[in-house]
């Protein structure tokens, strides 16, 4: 079953970035929507994503995602 949420990244070490990216292109099929901001007063990002997958799809992105040092990940998802 399918399942709607968002995704809120927290990128607090930049060197990063470049494999946050690569896992979200890797789960391109299941993003809906992006937003990204660089907070660079603060010397991180932030990013949202819009997902639309199983809750197996969703949990392996952010599994992942969650596994990278410097890296926070939270997510919200609809309950049916």
């Amino acid at each position: 079953m399918k399942r709607i949420g968002v995704v809120g990244i927290v990128i607090e070490d930049i060197t990063h970035a470049k494999e946050v990216n690569m896992i979200l292109h890797e789960y391109a099929d299941i993003i809906v929507g992006r937003m990204g901001i660089p907070y660079k007063e603060k010397n991180l990002s932030v990013i949202s994503i819009i997902v639309d997958g199983t809750s197996d799809e969703i949990s392996a992105l952010t599994g992942k995602l969650g596994r990278i040092n410097g890296v926070s990940v939270k997510s919200a998802l609809t309950k049916a």
